[in-house]
């Protein structure tokens, strides 16, 4: 039996997995809430406490950056240390991955039903694959071929610096420098940088701020589902334009993994943002946006681009990670 996690700031779902049976049918699955728990080791007590079963192998995907053996969480007071859980639980072997380190695990073991294929291109089977998720944050990984299987590693792309390609995205750049100084690409194409376009298009007075949006944003703890689900769904023009705008951005960044990866193997689109606004990313101005690279444009149009469809892929790819390790 192994021990499989995903671990975030709001949610932490944990799932023993017979290796038989595999990742998608966990004996049992439990999710917690990350901040009534003063550590992680707190909730694996609690789980394994109601289980006469012990794992002999763990893997733990992790919003926050892994440094060896330990990995602070990014939104909780959480110091995860692996070595500490093995002690404290008796797990000979626990691993600790980024959360989109284990999001890439998963991705070699997708079926047809956990993708939504936007652009076929033309598969190299050793390639690397590049992962990039839109969700609070930004994230990418990306996987290489060792000669018998796929290896993940992580990535802090998404901080790289926001590079616009249009007047209008170099507009938003010149609107959001004051603010932030660096501006990344996580600043303008995540859940968390989604108000930032729309913020600026609300200062170029281009477009009308309706009422019923205004009081919407005013009484939201987040203000991005209404924002994004106003464009997707065209309910107003500022917000469609921002949701184009996002979609473009986004488009580039998938083309920028492309090229510094040689993604022949792919590029995949997880995180919680793409499936909402699926539809969208189907039409035409996504993929162009994603082979808006100059000379590299044909190249680029050869390029596998799926979008992740398995909401739980990070605590598959978190299991599929403690299988390897148990039978390696």
């Amino acid at each position: 039996m192994i021990l499989a996690g995903d671990i975030g700031g709001t949610k932490t779902v944990l799932a023993l997995v017979d290796p038989i049976a595999g990742p998608g049918h966990p004996v049992r699955e439990e999710r917690f809430a990350s901040k009534e728990y003063d550590s992680l080791d707190a909730i694996i007590h609690r789980f394994l406490g109601e289980t006469h079963d012990r794992p002999t192998a763990a893997s733990f995907g992790i919003a926050g950056r892994v440094a060896g053996r330990q990995c602070q969480a990014t939104n909780l007071p959480w110091l995860v240390d692996a070595d500490v859980i093995s002690r404290d639980f008796g797990i000979p072997e626990v691993h600790l991955l980024n959360d989109l380190q284990a999001v890439a695990v998963a991705v070699p073991h997708f079926g047809a039903d956990d993708v939504c294929v936007l652009n076929e291109g033309k598969k190299d089977p050793a390639g690397v694959i590049g992962v990039i998720a839109p969700g609070t944050g930004l994230g990418e990984a990306f996987l290489t071929w060792t000669g018998s299987r796929y290896q993940a590693w992580p990535s802090e792309g998404g901080h790289s610096s926001f590079a616009p390609v249009t007047p209008e995205q170099l507009a938003l750049l010149e609107y959001l420098e004051p603010r932030f100084g660096h501006v990344s690409f996580e600043r303008v194409c995540s859940g968390s940088g989604f108000p930032n376009i729309y913020d600026y298009l609300v200062a170029t007075s281009r477009y009308e701020e309706p009422e019923w949006l205004r009081e919407g944003i005013r009484d939201a703890k987040d203000p991005t589902p209404l924002l994004m689900g106003a464009g997707y769904e065209r309910r107003a023009p500022i917000c469609i334009a921002a949701l184009d705008l996002f979609v473009r951005i986004l488009g580039g960044v998938l083309g920028n993994m492309a090229l510094r990866v040689l993604a022949t193997g792919g590029l995949y689109l997880g995180g919680g943002l793409p499936p909402r606004i699926l539809s969208r990313l189907q039409k035409p101005d996504f993929l162009d946006a994603i082979c808006y690279k100059g000379r590299f444009r044909d190249w680029l149009t050869k390029i596998p681009v799926s979008v992740i469809l398995d909401p739980k892929a990070a605590l598959h790819g978190a299991a599929w990670d403690a299988l390897d390790a148990q039978q390696g």
